[in-house]
């Protein structure tokens, strides 16, 4: 039970760091900007629905992808964490991650699919992290990872639900902050993504 605990703790925060509520919170305002209430609630409602299928695909069908392409655990979870660490790097640094670039878009719900169901709440970085969680991983836990990443969706949604009012409480820059440390901790899951992928290779304890 500690075991699945841990797990779980340690799944939500790598979803959390990554995924980012708060920093992608203001993505989600720009794009939206000027459309009414009963739009943006539809353009946040299918987003996260969407990103919720994609992740649950991957999380799902992580093992036979791995099959299907000979690819070994740990050199997934040592790209993986190049990957990761070099997200939280831009994100420290104040720069835009490439995975994460947009162009102006027109307001329509079409948005919600892109650019924000992916690559923004379903990037390679959470797509990373859910692979990585369930790598050699029990029913349970590949269970566990859907969950965790649904509550994280719904947190998502509410998040965005609440977007105009939050930004008047927090104000611009503890928000800047918030995203700073959410990018120290991605990089330093990224970092133990490749030192555990490291160890696996050599077989060190």
């Amino acid at each position: 039970m500690d075991n699945l605990i841990t797990f779980s703790i340690t799944v939500f925060t790598g979803f959390f760091a990554i995924t980012n509520p708060i920093s992608n919170m203001t993505v989600f305002l720009s794009l939206t900007q000027g459309a009414d209430k009963k739009k943006k609630q539809s353009i946040n409602k299918r987003a996260n629905i969407v990103a919720f299928i994609i992740v649950s695909l991957f999380v799902v069908l992580g093992n036979f992808i791995f099959d299907l392409f000979h690819i070994t655990i740990p050199a997934f979870k040592i790209f993986g964490g190049i990957l990761v660490f070099f997200i939280g790097l831009d994100m420290l640094q104040s720069k835009k991650s490439n995975v994460k670039h947009l162009k102006e878009v027109d307001i329509d719900e079409n948005i919600a699919i892109s650019p924000l169901a992916i690559p923004i709440i379903a990037g390679p970085g959470t797509i990373v992290t859910a692979m990585n969680s369930v790598a050699n991983a029990s029913n349970l836990k590949i269970g566990l990872v859907i969950l965790i990443f649904g509550i994280m969706c719904l947190l998502m949604y509410t998040t965005f639900r609440a977007s105009d009012l939050i930004v008047r409480f927090l104000g611009n820059n503890v928000i800047s902050v918030i995203g700073k440390i959410m990018g120290l901790i991605i990089g330093i899951i990224g970092t133990s993504m490749i030192i555990e992928g490291i160890k696996i290779s050599f077989n060190v304890a």
